[in-house]
């Protein structure tokens, strides 16, 4: 309790906070940066897409629940999935993080297993993913990515069943999204939970406005993210506990 205290009292004073999360899925995290006292900047670093085949990818994710083991990789997999058909399953299903987690449950996932930490390599560790020999594990996402835990998994012996169900494609940015950035100022924080976001930006932005961009303390959601940002030209980088909305404004407050 005194840490949450803590944090509402410090606030983010006015900073200005840059979301990188995908178009559309923003406006949450924007008021939760208002209700801290800062002032939240839209720059999407990806979009996401549906599937072209519905009727196949629908079809695929129906045999999919019928696996013994089904992952969700993010909530954006539950989002589309859930879109499709019902995620009724009887098998033992796990989310990435908490946020996945939470997904499922709206979506009536009672119990979905979630790993201490919240990314591919804890999920890795988790107990249920120990023993796949000869199990049908359904991977559920989209296309890219690292693909770690899909050659984990298939180097586990499991029978694999990796299902797209949505996409993840460039934002379109336009002259405001670059006018913005190129206003920022030094105090300003940008928060990242994708490496592929990140990538983007770099693509999309013209020098001056990355350069800019760099300028900015980086708030990264894993220590990978945290050598992405470093490599790509971030000086100044605050590392939060998840990628979680909280635990990145947290972190955020606390590099102030």
């Amino acid at each position: 309790m005194q840490r949450q205290s803590w944090v509402n009292n410090e606030g983010l004073c006015g900073r200005t906070v840059v979301i990188t999360r995908p178009a559309g899925t923003a406006a949450a995290l924007a008021r939760r940066i208002r209700v801290r006292g800062g002032v939240p900047l839209l720059l999407p670093g990806l979009a996401l897409r549906g599937v072209a085949d519905e009727t196949r990818v629908s079809k695929d994710l129906r045999a999919a629940l019928r696996d013994e083991v089904v992952i969700f990789t993010s909530p954006a997999a539950v989002r589309f999935a859930a879109a499709l058909l019902p995620l009724r399953t009887r098998a033992v299903l796990l989310a990435v993080g908490q946020g996945t987690a939470r997904a499922l449950q709206r979506h009536g996932v009672r119990m979905p297993l979630v790993p201490p930490r919240q990314d591919s390599e804890g999920l890795l560790d988790h107990p249920a993913l120990h023993d796949l020999r000869d199990r049908r594990v359904a991977l559920i996402g989209a296309q890219g990515g690292r693909g770690l835990l899909r050659e984990q998994i298939a180097a586990r012996c499991a029978r694999l069943d990796e299902l797209h169900v949505y996409r993840r494609v460039p934002p379109r940015l336009d002259r405001r999204h670059v006018d913005a950035v190129l206003q920022l100022p030094a105090s300003a924080q940008v928060l990242l939970s994708s490496a592929e976001a990140l990538q983007n930006l770099q693509q999309l932005l013209p020098p001056p406005a990355w350069a800019r961009l760099c300028a900015a303390t980086a708030v990264v959601s894993s220590e990978r993210l945290a050598a992405a940002a470093r490599d790509r030209g971030f000086s100044r980088i605050a590392r939060a506990a998840s990628a979680l909305p909280a635990d990145l404004l947290d972190a955020a407050i606390r590099a102030g």
